[in-house]
């Protein structure tokens, strides 16, 4: 109970009071403004449909690409891990590398910014390894009952369609809603790619308490987001809990046919990751010893100190409380419901809620701590509570036959087990932090500037040598996130 305790008090000082406050003003008169607004309901109806057309895109290439990951072949375990790259990798980082290859200085040639086509490809360079993590493992369980079906006579179309869809749907609509969930509430990439025609919702609330200190209007449209958010985590959770075959492992093809689809499936990925490549590709030295002592924008040595600082300082609470509502909702539905709830409101929403709760304590570091803790833990938590219910109930209640207590019978029994699972779960949170944008734009203080926010400050200057400095500093975090990423988890995270 008291690790319930623990989360249940930070929630509510880092989530519902600030909320409470943000919906209040939202109920407002300006509500009713915002509603009667034409040009907010198409921000609204935009989102919805960068949401849906994002998840209908994702699923339609990363389902045939999911069985056909069920074959082993050249270079099949690489593909496999760049696909989780974009787990790890800063919004500014990638949109970077978009306005690299695509953008009106690209390498392309090519100038796709502020155009619906950049932001889906943008969704499909981010959600594809998400909608594969998903749906991998449930194309590998479908062998043996396909192979069953088809021994009793069906035939392949009859076996998939009653027997493989059945198992299939929940998967789909899991991984579908997932990535309606991160578009829908979108912020860096529309901000960063596309321009004002095509801002989300997200990037609208961010831009009337920005320039026009509008509480009201911005707070009555973060009621509505969180409003949809809440609607589809609830269908979201009730698709969880399918029970599937144990997975098989992926079956190897003729040398020929190996090789031809390795090549196939090298040519597709190089195409939807190929910013990655022009990034670097971008790069000038010169322009990241620029970077490191600049005087016209924040240095690099001040914006990667406050970059390690602040994230490694936030992962010490994230850690606690992962670790906390792990335990907390192991046995307890409502407590896992409740910690789902930071990935329900959006970091700019985050940030806001703390300038109108909390006015005491604008521009103080716990408040940004705090939004940074409040961003991180659940991804910390989502990865070990799976291992910790996997644990046998038999092992706790031997620990405590021989006198342990709960605390020490965690320590000593279970923790040792649960390390892989927490070291995984460490490196996604960390992940998150380096690269967190926007909590930290709300909140911003030029001596706190980050190297995401040290990003963004130069692509807001026109001209050739600021786009270059924020390319090095692009890179440069990649590089940072992608190496600690790497540390903690070394594959653990991998697919099946």
């Amino acid at each position: 109970m008291g690790a319930a305790a623990l989360v249940l008090a930070f929630l509510a000082f880092a989530l519902f009071y600030p909320l409470g406050r943000v919906l209040v003003l939202g109920l407002g008169e300006g509500f009713g403004r915002a509603l009667a607004n034409p040009y907010y309901w198409e921000r609204y109806l935009f989102s919805l449909e960068y949401g849906l057309g994002s998840a209908l895109l994702t699923l339609a290439l990363a389902l045939p690409l999911a069985f056909l990951f069920r074959w082993r072949f050249p270079g099949r375990a690489g593909l496999l891990a760049l696909s989780t790259l974009p787990f790890v990798l800063p919004t500014p980082v990638v949109a970077l590398g978009f306005l690299a290859l695509v953008g009106p200085r690209g390498l392309l040639g090519l100038d796709l910014y502020g155009t619906r086509a950049v932001l889906y490809w943008a969704a499909l360079f981010y959600n594809l390894g998400l909608a594969l993590r998903i749906l991998l493992p449930v194309a590998l369980a479908l062998e043996r009952p396909l192979e069953a079906a088809r021994v009793l006579g069906a035939s392949p179309l009859r076996a998939f369609l009653r027997v493989g869809l059945p198992l299939l749907l929940p998967a789909l609509g899991s991984a579908g809603l997932l990535v309606f969930l991160y578009a829908f509430s979108a912020f860096g990439v529309p901000l960063l790619l596309g321009g004002p025609r095509y801002a989300t919702l997200e990037v609208e609330v961010y831009t009337l308490l920005a320039y026009r200190l509008a509480f009201p209007e911005a707070s009555a449209l973060m009621l509505l987001q969180v409003a949809t958010l809440a609607g589809v985590a609830l269908l979201y959770l009730r698709l969880q809990g399918a029970v599937l075959p144990p997975p098989v492992p992926p079956r190897p093809l003729p040398r020929g046919r190996g090789w031809a689809l390795a090549l196939g499936m090298g040519v597709f990925f190089l195409g939807v990751y190929a910013p990655l490549l022009a990034l670097a590709l971008r790069l000038e030295p010169l322009a990241l010893v620029s970077a490191w002592a600049s005087e016209d924008f924040t240095p690099l040595p001040l914006a990667l100190t406050n970059t390690l600082r602040f994230s490694l300082g936030a992962l010490g609470l994230a850690l606690l409380l992962g670790v906390a509502y792990a335990l907390a909702a192991r046995g307890r539905l409502w407590v896992d419901l409740l910690g789902l709830l930071p990935l329900m409101v959006s970091p700019v929403a985050v940030g806001l809620g703390y300038l109108v709760a909390y006015p005491g304590l604008r521009g103080s570091l716990l408040l940004l701590l705090t939004a940074y803790a409040l961003l991180a833990y659940p991804l910390l938590a989502r990865a070990l509570l799976p291992a910790l219910r996997g644990l046998p109930p038999s092992l706790l209640q031997a620990a405590r036959v021989l006198g342990a207590g709960p605390f020490r019978a965690f320590l000593r029994v279970e923790l040792p087990l649960l390390l892989p699972a927490l070291s995984s779960g460490t490196a996604l949170a960390l992940a998150a932090l380096l690269g967190e944008f926007g909590a930290s734009l709300v909140l911003w203080r030029p001596e706190w500037t980050t190297l995401a926010l040290a990003i963004y400050e130069r692509l807001g200057r026109p001209g050739e040598g600021p786009f270059r400095e924020a390319v090095a500093l692009a890179l440069v975090l990649a590089l940072l996130s992608a190496g600690l990423f790497y540390l903690l988890d070394r594959g653990r995270g991998r697919f099946g």
